[in-house]
C-alpha cells in the first residue's frame, strides 16, 4: 500500500471550506466526515482534513495561526499539464480563493502557480516535464 498524506487545516468554516476544495476538484470523503471535519480527497494517497478550529484544537496544544497574516507550510500538489495548473488556479480564484499569493514559475519544463483558499491557506499547483527536468539535470 502506498503512503498515505493528509493535510490538516484549521478552518474558520467547515461547510465553506468543503465546497471551496470541491470547486477546485477534490471530493468529499463522507466517512470521514461530519459537522467539525471534512475529508477532502484529491487523490488516491492526498487528503486534506478541514477541521473547525474547535476541532483542530483537540490535536495540539499550540495557538492556531492566522494564514491570511503568517505562513508555516506551503503545500503543493502536481498537475498532469500546464493546462491544468491553470484551471486549478481559476476554479479557485473562482470559488472565492486569491489566484496567485506567490510568483509564477514557469521554468519551461516546469510551471507552477499558487492559490490562497478562503483562510489563507497557501496551496501551489506544480506541473512538470521529468524528461525534461532530467536532461537539464545531467547538463549541470
Amino acid at each position: 500500500m502506498p503512503k498515505m498524506i493528509f493535510v490538516n487545516l484549521p478552518v474558520s468554516d467547515v461547510q465553506r471550506s468543503t465546497a471551496f476544495y470541491q470547486a477546485v476538484g477534490a471530493s468529499k470523503n463522507e466517512q470521514f466526515s461530519d459537522n467539525t471535519a471534512s475529508c477532502m480527497v484529491f487523490s488516491d494517497t492526498i487528503h486534506a482534513m478541514l477541521l473547525s478550529h474547535d476541532k483542530y484544537k483537540m490535536f495540539t496544544p499550540k495557538k492556531i495561526a492566522d494564514a491570511k497574516s503568517t505562513s508555516a507550510v506551503l503545500i503543493c500538489v502536481s498537475a498532469e499539464s500546464r493546462d491544468e495548473v491553470d484551471a486549478v488556479i481559476d476554479k479557485a480564484e473562482k470559488a472565492g480563493g486569491k489566484a496567485d499569493p506567490g510568483p509564477k514559475q514557469d521554468y519551461g519544463f516546469m510551471y507552477g502557480r499558487s492559490f490562497e483558499d478562503p483562510d489563507g491557506h497557501h496551496w501551489e499547483v506544480m506541473w512538470m516535464d521529468l524528461a525534461a527536468a532530467q536532461q537539464a539535470m545531467e547538463k549541470k
